[in-house]
């Protein structure tokens, strides 16, 4: 019997009778993050950090039976030991370590090495198994440096702004559009934020999470107020009726996927800037090669792909089909992350 396996509820530890992230209700579920691919309804007990459980009680209701861990601190649960460590990805996001007998297993979540500022920084954690996503594990994806990126985003908005348009950038709710707000410089101009937004920045806010000045959009707000101005809304809103209101203006994306030129046109977004909350292609095998792992199981993403090349490398990998959906254009407004 595996320490560790994956079954039709999701990723199981027989000794502990517990789950990891399951995609279908359980009695006991230790939750990596607050991304709804990853903290779903209906369990009867979570287990999640600190700094994760407001905006999962916001998800999905503050009656919840959730219980929370500091990160590195153990819980042993029928001989088997777990801790939460850093994972990189968002706010509070986590790897899940698990001991039992001298054997040792990491389920990574998702997780980015890149510091944003926001997140609690990755930590690499030692284990003989290691279960990690490869959202972008292909060679194409290698992202530039996060600073860049904000000062390219700072220079469209600029640009737009001296054309009397309105800047509207999208980012998933939870994640990114903290991590632009906490990077990009406040005393640009006002902005503005989808309700969707607007709603987990004050989650974060009351976690004592330093935010800039944000406006919710209403539909009482002057249309004036929003020339020059960059907005920062979810995926879903874009090319829907709710952008009207900023007319005349200027769209972009911030994703992994963006690395991919024909991704922004197919949402004809006028601007695509390559960030992401998820590992690239340099921080995925610095990852593994940091857990000292033999065997490797990879989940959501180029599987295929990147199993065969982590074979090639000498690994024991493996491919395992699961529930998450790492990084989408669609996703809802807590959803993926891109």
């Amino acid at each position: 019997m595996a320490l560790l396996e994956f079954n039709e509820n999701g990723i199981f530890c027989p000794p502990a009778s517990v789950y990891i992230d399951p995609w279908r209700p359980v009695r006991n579920a230790l939750i990596t993050h607050g991304h709804a691919d990853h903290s779903r309804r209906g369990h009867q007990h979570y287990l999640c950090t600190e700094s994760a459980a407001p905006v999962i009680r916001y998800r999905l209701g503050e009656d919840i039976s959730l219980e929370t861990i500091k990160y590195g601190e153990p819980r042993v649960i029928n001989g088997v030991r777990f801790s939460f460590h850093p994972a990189g990805h968002i706010l509070g996001s986590a790897q899940i370590r698990v001991e039992y007998k001298g054997e040792i297993w990491v389920v990574s979540g998702d997780y980015k090495l890149e510091n944003d500022g926001i997140s609690e920084a990755f930590e690499p954690v030692r284990c003989h198994t290691f279960i990690s996503e490869c959202t972008f594990g292909l060679p194409v994806y290698n992202w530039p440096d996060q600073h860049d990126v904000y000062a390219d985003i700072v220079r469209w908005w600029k640009r737009n702004r001296e054309e009397g348009k309105t800047s509207v950038i999208t980012a998933y709710a939870l994640g990114k559009a903290q991590r632009l707000l906490r990077n990009l410089p406040e005393n640009e101009g006002p902005v503005f934020t989808h309700g969707a937004v607007e709603n987990v920045n004050e989650v974060i806010r009351r976690q004592g999470i330093q935010l800039p000045d944000t406006i919710r959009v209403t539909p009482e707000q002057d249309r004036k107020a929003y020339q020059g101005a960059l907005v920062i809304a979810t995926p879903s809103a874009l090319g829907s009726p709710w952008m009207k209101k900023f007319r005349p203006y200027s769209t972009a994306m911030a994703s992994g996927w963006m690395a991919i030129r024909g991704t922004r046109r197919r949402r004809s977004a006028d601007r695509g800037f390559v960030l992401s909350d998820h590992a690239d292609w340099g921080g995925l095998n610095q990852a593994i090669e940091q857990t000292g792992a033999e065997k490797i199981f990879v989940t959501h993403g180029y599987t295929s792909i990147y199993g065969n090349w982590l074979k090639d490398q000498g690994y024991d990998a493996r491919e395992v089909k699961t529930d998450f959906s790492g990084e989408s254009d669609d996703a809802d407004s807590t959803g993926g992350d891109a």
